[in-house]
C-alpha cells in the first residue's frame, strides 16, 4: 500500500490567495532576463490546475535545508488559470486522473463528473499548451496509466509524475527538470530559426545581390553591401548589371523602401523583373513604366514605393542614358578633374507614388576614361559624430575626391567610402548601404 500523501501546509502568503511552500532556489523563469534574474529572492511558483472542488490532488510540501519558498496556486479551470498564468510562473502541473477532466475548460450545469477519457485529457492537455506554450508542464496519473502518461509527454508535456509516488522530494527534482528542459527546448528552437533566417538570408542577398551578366564588356565591375544595424535580414537595396547582344551595358540599383523579409522579396522581384525586361529589350520609360505596374501588383500595401536608377552605357563607352526614379544621382569621376554628380533635373518620381508617371531618360557624355557610382541613400544619410547633420551627397563627393586623392579605385574605392560613412556616423550605419562602380579605361 502506498504511504498517504499529506497535505501541503501553508503558511502565510505574500499575494492573495496563494500558499507559500519551501523550496529549493528557483531557477529564473523560462524567457526572463537572465542578467535581471535574482535567484536567491525571486520564490519559485507552480501553477496547479485540477477541477476536483473536493481538493483530491494533494499536492506535497516541498523543504529544503535553505529554507526558500514555492507560490503555489491553484486553478479549477482554464479560465483561472489563464488569470493566475502571470510571467513569474515558472511550470504548471496538470492533474489529468481527477475525475472530470474533461470539463477543465468548465463543467456544464447538470452534468455527472466521469472519468474522461485519453482523448478528452490530451484534448485539456493542448489547450494548457496552447495557453502557455512558454512553460514548463508535468502531468499527473495514476500508475496503471502509463500509456497516458507517456503520450502526454509526447504530446508536448516536460515530463509526468505517478501520483501515488508523489512526494516533496520527486516533485521539486521533478519541476527543476521541466523548467530546465523547456528552457532547452527553447534555445533548440532559437537555434533552428536563427538558421533559418540564415538560409533565408543567404536566399535573399543571391536574389538581391547578384553576379552580373558582362561578358564580353570591356568595363570593369565593383560593388559594396552593408546591412544596417537595426535588423538581421537584408532590408530592400538591390542591384544589377547586364549587357546585351548589341554590346549595350545596362546597370541599375534601386531601394525598397522599409525593412523586412516582405521588402527584402519586393526587392528580389523588381530586380529580377528588370533583367528579364532589359533582355528583352525595353529601356528608359518603358522599362520603369512596367517595373511599376510589377510593383503595385506585387506590393503589400499601397503605401510600398520603390526608387530606382538606371543607366545604358553606349557598346563604345563613351555615352549613357540616365533615368532616375527618386534615386540620388550617381556620381561620376573622370582623370584630372574632381568628381561630381551627374545632373538629376527632371527626374521621374519613386515606382509606385504617381499612377501613369513618366521617367526622362536623359543622355550623359561619358568620355574614354571614367568611373561611374550608383549608391542608394544609406551611404549619404549616415550622421556626422554627435549631431544632426548628415553627410549627404556634398560630404559624399568630398569623401570620394578624398580616396581618389590617396590613388584609390575600384574595390578599395568603395570600401573605404562605406567604412569612412561609418566611423562618421560613429558606428553601423542605420539604413542598408549598396554600391555599384563601373569603371572604363581607353587605351
Amino acid at each position: 500500500m502506498p504511504v498517504p500523501v499529506p497535505r501541503q501546509r501553508e503558511t502565510p502568503a505574500t499575494e492573495s490567495g496563494q500558499a507559500v511552500l519551501h523550496a529549493v532556489a528557483p531557477p529564473t523563469p523560462i524567457g526572463a532576463d537572465v542578467a535581471q534574474a535574482t535567484p536567491q529572492t525571486t520564490a519559485l511558483t507552480l501553477l496547479v490546475i485540477e477541477d476536483d472542488p473536493a481538493g483530491g490532488l494533494t499536492v506535497p510540501e516541498i523543504l529544503d535545508a535553505d529554507g526558500h519558498r514555492i507560490r503555489l496556486r491553484t486553478a479549477r479551470n482554464l479560465t483561472e488559470a489563464e488569470r493566475l498564468l502571470t510571467p513569474d510562473v515558472h511550470c504548471i502541473l496538470l492533474d489529468l486522473s481527477l475525475p472530470g477532466t474533461r470539463s477543465l475548460g468548465g463543467p456544464a450545469a447538470g452534468t455527472a463528473t466521469t472519468t474522461a477519457t485519453l482523448d478528452q485529457q490530451l484534448a485539456v492537455l493542448h489547450q494548457v499548451l496552447r495557453l502557455a506554450p512558454r512553460h514548463a508542464v508535468l502531468v499527473l496519473t495514476d500508475e496503471d496509466d502509463a500509456e497516458r502518461a507517456a503520450e502526454a509527454v509526447r504530446v508536448g508535456a516536460q515530463d509526468f509524475l505517478f501520483r501515488d509516488e508523489l512526494d516533496g522530494r520527486l516533485l521539486s527534482r521533478a519541476i527543476r527538470y521541466a523548467v530546465e528542459r523547456k528552457r532547452a527546448d527553447i534555445a533548440q528552437y532559437k537555434l533552428a530559426e536563427s538558421k533559418l533566417r540564415a538560409q533565408e538570408n543567404a536566399r535573399l542577398e543571391r536574389g538581391l545581390l547578384p553576379t552580373p551578366l558582362l561578358e564580353g564588356s570591356d568595363l570593369r565591375f565593383a560593388a559594396r553591401y552593408r546591412p544596417g544595424r537595426s535588423r538581421a535580414l537584408l532590408g530592400g537595396d538591390f542591384y544589377d548589371a547586364v549587357r546585351t547582344p548589341d554590346g549595350t551595358v545596362h546597370a541599375m540599383i534601386g531601394d525598397v523602401c522599409g525593412h523586412g523579409p516582405d521588402e527584402a522579396a519586393l526587392g528580389v522581384e523588381l530586380r529580377i523583373a528588370w533583367r528579364a525586361l532589359t533582355l528583352a529589350g525595353l529601356c528608359g520609360d518603358d522599362l520603369l513604366a512596367t517595373l511599376q505596374e510589377v510593383l503595385e501588383v506585387e506590393r503589400p500595401c499601397e503605401e510600398i514605393f520603390a526608387t530606382l536608377c538606371t543607366v545604358d552605357i553606349a557598346p563604345d563607352g563613351r555615352r549613357a542614358g540616365l533615368c532616375l526614379a527618386g534615386h540620388p544621382a550617381p556620381l561620376i569621376s573622370r582623370p584630372g578633374r574632381r568628381a561630381r554628380l551627374l545632373p538629376y533635373e527632371n527626374s521621374g518620381p519613386a515606382l509606385g507614388l504617381l499612377p501613369r508617371a513618366r521617367w526622362p531618360r536623359r543622355q550623359v557624355e561619358l568620355g574614354g576614361t571614367w568611373s561611374l557610382m550608383l549608391y542608394t541613400d544609406g551611404l549619404i544619410e549616415g550622421r556626422i559624430g554627435e549631431g544632426k547633420e548628415r553627410l549627404g551627397q556634398d560630404g559624399m563627393v568630398e569623401m570620394i575626391n578624398r580616396h581618389l586623392d590617396l590613388g584609390l579605385s575600384g574595390e578599395g574605392l568603395l570600401e573605404a567610402s562605406v567604412t569612412e560613412a561609418r566611423r562618421l556616423n560613429g558606428g553601423e550605419l542605420t539604413d542598408d548601404v549598396a554600391v555599384v562602380l563601373l569603371s572604363r579605361s581607353e587605351g
